[in-house]
């Protein structure tokens, strides 16, 4: 019983179901308490669909064999590119207050008016509203939280990827 979700369809399906409850809870939060999220949080939204249309995929397919490999990178490298996002808002969070890049201008001007490119990079390099902590549980703020997600679902996808198929 307790490897159930070990096996490659189960565990697809439930990182589908966890990225689902935490992008729904994101908009919750955005929609319902106006917690706006800053440009950083967007991304790492972005990452949390890669991952969960990777999973989908994977949970409905199935994947035997070497195929098995295909799903597991995708959910990984999502994963991946979400803890480095992550990672860099922990960053901007923890920076003293006179480090704090100044605010930038917003994310849907940024996508009307610049190239792409300028886009991710301005938006990585961060800006004052990335660095504020609005919300807080058990003393991490939600770039924690989201990178502690990002580190369990890497680390059980390669656990399942490893694992040999069941026969």
């Amino acid at each position: 019983m307790g490897t159930v979700f070990f096996r490659p369809r189960a565990w697809y399906s439930l990182v589908v179901l966890i990225c689902a409850g935490l992008i729904a809870y994101a908009l919750y939060l955005q929609h319902v308490e106006f917690l706006d999220p800053c440009p950083l949080c967007i991304l790492q939204r972005m990452a949390f669909i890669w991952i969960a249309v990777a999973a989908l995929l994977a949970a409905v397919h199935n994947p035997a064999g070497s195929v098995r490999w295909i799903y597991g990178a995708l959910v990984m490298v999502g994963g991946l590119l979400g803890a480095v996002v992550a990672g860099r808002h922990l960053w901007l969070q923890n920076l003293p207050a006179e480090q704090v890049p100044d605010c930038g201008m917003g994310l849907n001007y940024m996508l009307e008016t610049l190239p792409l490119g300028d886009v991710f990079r301005q938006v990585f390099y961060g800006s004052g509203e990335c660095a504020e902590i609005h919300w807080v549980f058990l003393g991490l703020s939600m770039p924690a939280w989201t990178m502690i997600c990002y580190i369990g679902i890497i680390a059980v996808t390669w656990v399942v990827v490893l694992r040999p198929p069941a026969k």
